[in-house]
């Protein structure tokens, strides 16, 4: 009997790994410039996704977007748009969708895709088949951009 409740715990565990690693970057189901479906199946944490989005090394979005919510940082970007009000402007799953791969909601945008891992032009070797953000740090990003309502 332990042996069958093992396996039942083994096989379990095998059936949901795939989805706690995250809908792999190819998988990524984009319709009429949104994601709907969560990219984790689990909800994302607005305050990781803040420091995320302030995060020098990864996200690094202020360096083209300037964000009220962190007006104790320096040096805000100017060239995307603002992100104040955001969620007022685009829903959960669009901004899934922008986060992840931009490159599929607005044409000739400059804005890197954030959940790729091929296609990158002139990537350094060390970063063949990564994406810059994981799965769950775009659910994050998002759950955080959801949060910045106009006031």
């Amino acid at each position: 009997m332990k042996r069958v409740f093992r396996a039942a715990i083994v096989a379990a565990l095998a059936a949901n790994s795939g989805f706690a690693d995250g809908v792999k970057p190819v998988d990524v189901a984009f319709v009429d410039g949104a994601v709907e479906a969560s990219l984790t199946g689990v909800a994302g944490d607005a305050a990781a996704g803040r420091e995320v989005f302030a995060g020098r090394k990864q996200g690094n979005c202020l360096a083209c977007h300037a964000n009220t919510d962190w007006s104790e940082q320096s040096f805000h970007g100017e060239v995307g748009p603002t992100m104040d009000g955001v969620a007022d402007r685009w829903s959960e799953a669009e901004l899934r969708a922008i986060v992840a791969n931009s490159k599929m909601v607005f044409e000739g945008t400059i804005m890197p895709a954030f959940y790729i891992d091929a296609g990158y032009t002139r990537a350094l070797e060390k970063f063949e088949g990564k994406s810059i953000l994981s799965a769950q740090q775009v659910e994050d990003v998002v759950a955080y951009l959801i949060t910045l309502k106009e006031e």
